[in-house]
């Protein structure tokens, strides 16, 4: 991965005791799908397009699952991670994760572990908004239902023009030195931190939100966000595409086989793109990013390292979430190598690796387009998962 720090920071905090949702443990350490709802969190944050300096915000006695949550879910990209206690507050905890934030931050985004299911989307679209208005930028989604502004005895009023009215939703982004500057301020206590930053007189604006963005309260939401990540029959399917191209020199690894008088692969490890595919596809299904995110694409550990070191790498990450394997289905793209006579040994060497039965099949592209030509080859695997508890 690369040297250069990041900047983006996302403060997650993760200290809230949600008492209304009814639990043992702190919310945000709360199953959801097999996984706590903070790995949930991580997962998104990882999935953004541009790097980010992650600091989770975790109660104090329970910093140290914290850390080891994080370390699950950021694998190779964990020294991006950094763990701190937060305060009695809302606020203290985001001052305490502001005070760990690296120099080289630009632009600071705050989210809620209990809003779990935020894609990786909503971040990207948080941070491309901060660029380029230089201030503030909240998610929002408008109010569908009427909305009654009451009295005593429950007594209507006013009817409130929803037109004017938006449900705000994280993370929220701001210019860092913004943030920093309404935090030194020692303001009131505020709902959020948009109310905060433009109550030090910094603009805010909102852009478009996500419904899977909806914060986990109470235990109706979290039984509702059980159903979005757990289908009735807990099957789910992950697609992985990789692709690579031929270099002079270098030994050929395809299909976790060794092709002997072939070219190699142009990659930072073995460059396999039927084992890279399967992890990929793997991971999608559990939703447990990438294998960019999961082991990084530059990582000096993984250089010149075999597809199987990715594949077990998978499976076990697919374990620890609490799923199994069901099946695997790869397609190989290329010219060369002849592969047909070797499949069944390809077959036999990934199932053995994945625990479950791996199909190989290949086809060329009839000259079209850079496999077609002989540039490279592709491989696309679909995967399919299922609850092994």
């Amino acid at each position: 991965m690369s040297t250069t720090a990041p900047r983006i920071a996302v403060i997650i905090v993760a200290a809230g005791a949600g008492s209304r949702l009814g639990a043992e443990t702190p919310k945000a350490f709360v199953p959801l799908g097999g996984r706590p709802m903070l790995e949930r969190a991580l997962h998104s944050v990882l999935g953004m397009r541009e790097a980010a300096q992650l600091i989770v915000v975790a109660p104090a006695g329970l910093v140290d699952e914290a850390r080891r949550i994080a370390a699950r879910a950021a694998g190779a990209v964990g020294d991006l991670v950094t763990v701190v206690a937060g305060g009695a507050t809302r606020q203290a905890s985001v001052t305490a994760g502001l005070r760990v934030v690296h120099a080289a931050v630009e632009v600071v985004l705050v989210h809620d572990a209990a809003r779990a299911l935020t894609p990786p989307a909503q971040f990207d679209r948080v941070v491309g908004a901060v660029d380029a208005a230089a201030g503030g930028a909240v998610p929002g989604l408008p109010v569908a239902d009427t909305i009654k502004r009451t009295g005593d005895a429950g007594a209507i009023l006013d009817t409130v023009d929803r037109s004017e009215l938006s449900a705000v939703q994280t993370p929220q982004g701001f210019p860092r030195a913004h943030l920093e500057q309404a935090y030194a301020a020692q303001p009131e206590d505020f709902t959020d931190d948009a109310a905060l930053v433009a109550a030090a007189g910094h603009p805010v604006r909102l852009i478009e939100g996500d419904p899977l963005a909806f914060k986990i309260t109470t235990a109706w939401d979290l039984q509702r966000a059980e159903q979005l990540v757990t289908p009735s029959l807990g099957v789910r399917v992950g697609v992985g595409i990789d692709t690579h191209a031929f270099a002079a020199g270098g030994e050929l690894w395809v299909a976790g086989l060794h092709w002997p008088g072939e070219p190699g692969l142009v990659g930072h490890s073995d460059a396999d793109p039927v084992a890279h595919a399967i992890t990929d596809a793997l991971l999608a299904a559990a939703g447990l990013g990438d294998i960019g995110s999961a082991f990084g694409t530059s990582d000096p550990r993984y250089a010149g390292a075999h597809g199987e070191v990715f594949l077990l790498g998978a499976v076990r990450m697919l374990q620890e979430a609490g799923f199994a394997v069901g099946n695997v289905s790869v397609q190989l793209i290329g010219n060369r190598p002849r592969f047909a006579g070797r499949r069944t040994e390809a077959e036999d060497v990934l199932t053995g690796l994945v625990g479950a039965p791996v199909s190989v099949s290949a086809t060329t592209t009839d000259g079209l387009g850079f496999t077609g030509r002989g540039e490279g080859v592709a491989a696309i695997a679909t995967a399919l998962i299922a609850p092994s508890r």
